[in-house]
């Protein structure tokens, strides 16, 4: 009766689900720190009683450092060796060697620190003065070893890059310290910073894409300074800041020209034998001089050489005492001048006279000159008459 029943339940679609039960297991457990209450980003201080039996085994880093730092790390050395016998670990300068090393020991508690000694001994390796290495060993201080000798293969060019991302007096450099709050060395083929996760990263790609010549640092620097600006904005905080920021395009800068050399004709035999010195001594007739004579030769030349030189120091000195040319007119050019104006005023004088005379010339009439030639004729006749 029972199966017949569960049977019709089944063929009409009335079977009762039952809710499945899962398998408890060691993973299900709660863990300590699903609680909504953690700062998870929160770097907490180690507290010694976390790891109270302290290692197990001895773990230990070492680094090479140059030459140049071996009297500054004797200095600075019982300083380092302090700040890390407090956490514990112990640490080794052997000159001899020229290296450095650091080891965990019985008294070391927190597990990391032996990975902060070992960025310590890095960054003392690479120029980074003690007082401010140590602070590596905080838990909020991380460091960076950026390698960039091997990105550029030009020398010149790689020193011009590397001073680009110094800057004048250091100017550009401590603008990226500022808007990063890192601490930025350049040093050889290195930069070493200190500072936070994310100013590590801002730093990195600057100083990538400065010596990758992608973007000059002085652009990058305009970008941060236009981030910081907009972070305090909270309804930006969302947002995508692209359409803010500026976008540099790089300009083509004219390269020099490369000096090609003229290939000259190929010819299958050899240059000719260029003559030796006592060969050149031979044409001469030097060879054949005695020693008092070529020791007198030699300061012969050198005689005329030096009163050469002297010559031609006096002249140079006697430039700056040499007057200049005064723009004075030329006398006979003056004499000229005025014996050209006195003809053109006797020229015109005669034009004057010939145009007089042209003038007179057409306004006479002939009734009247003769008229007063025969008035005049007789006049004279009369008196004449009279005197007689």
């Amino acid at each position: 009766m029972a199966d017949s029943e569960e049977t019709d339940n089944k063929i009409n679609g009335e079977t009762e689900e039952k809710p499945r039960t899962r398998h408890k297991g060691k993973h299900d457990k709660d863990k300590p720190w699903d609680d909504p209450s953690i700062d998870h980003w929160k770097i907490e201080a180690f507290d010694p009683s976390w790891n109270e039996s302290g290692m197990l085994e001895v773990s230990s880093f070492s680094t090479l450092f140059p030459q140049y730092r071996e009297k500054y790390l004797q200095e600075c050395w019982p300083i380092v060796k302090g700040a890390l016998k407090e956490h514990g670990v112990a640490c080794e300068l052997n000159l001899v060697e020229g290296c450095m090393t650091v080891s965990t020991t019985r008294k070391t508690r927190d597990p990391y620190i032996i990975v902060k000694a070992r960025d310590l001994i890095k960054l003392l390796s690479r120029s980074v003065p003690a007082p401010q290495a140590i602070k590596i060993l905080n838990d909020e201080m991380q460091c960076d070893i950026i390698k960039i000798g091997n990105l550029v293969r030009n020398k010149e060019r790689f020193v011009k890059r590397r001073q680009h991302l110094v800057g004048p007096n250091s100017s550009t450099l401590k603008a990226l310290e500022i808007l990063t709050g890192c601490y930025i060395l350049v040093q050889g083929n290195t930069v070493a910073a200190m500072g936070s996760f994310k100013g590590l990263k801002q730093v990195r790609k600057v100083v990538e894409d400065c010596i990758l010549n992608k973007m000059h640092p002085v652009y990058n620097i305009k970008i941060l300074m236009m981030k910081r600006e907009l972070a305090k904005d909270p309804t930006l905080a969302n947002e995508n800041w692209d359409r803010f920021l500026p976008k540099f395009k790089k300009k083509n800068v004219k390269q020099r020209k490369v000096k090609t050399k003229e290939k000259k004709p190929y010819t299958p035999f050899p240059p000719p034998q260029q003559p030796s010195k006592i060969d050149m001594q031979l044409e001469s007739g030097e060879y054949f001089l005695s020693d008092k004579k070529k020791q007198a030769k030699k300061w012969q030349e050198k005689q005329e050489k030096q009163a050469e030189k002297t010559a031609e120091s006096k002249r140079r000195r006697e430039e700056a005492f040499v007057p200049p040319e005064e723009l004075t007119k030329d006398p006979r050019a003056s004499t000229n001048d005025k014996n050209d104006v006195a003809q053109i005023a006797l020229s015109l004088k005669r034009k004057a006279k010939e145009f007089g005379k042209r003038k007179s010339a057409e306004n006479i009439d002939a009734e009247t000159y003769i008229a007063a030639s025969e008035g005049s004729s007789g006049k004279t006749k009369l008196k004449k008459n009279s005197r007689t």
